[in-house]
């Protein structure tokens, strides 16, 4: 991922272990997966998730 989003793989890192990283960059990341095809699901009374678009 780090190449499409332009983030840091040691950045990608620290967020996924827990590590406090900037907005932008949290940001972006999501940016790339929505553009991979991932939807992002707000809380709707069974918590947040993801899936896939559909095409």
């Amino acid at each position: 991922m780090s190449g499409e989003s332009g983030v840091n793989r040691n950045t990608i890192t620290k967020f996924e272990a827990g590590g406090d990283v900037r907005t932008s960059t949290v940001n972006a990341m999501k940016l790339t997966f929505e553009a991979a095809g991932i939807q992002f699901i707000a809380e709707n009374g069974e918590g947040p998730g993801v899936r896939l678009k559909k095409q």
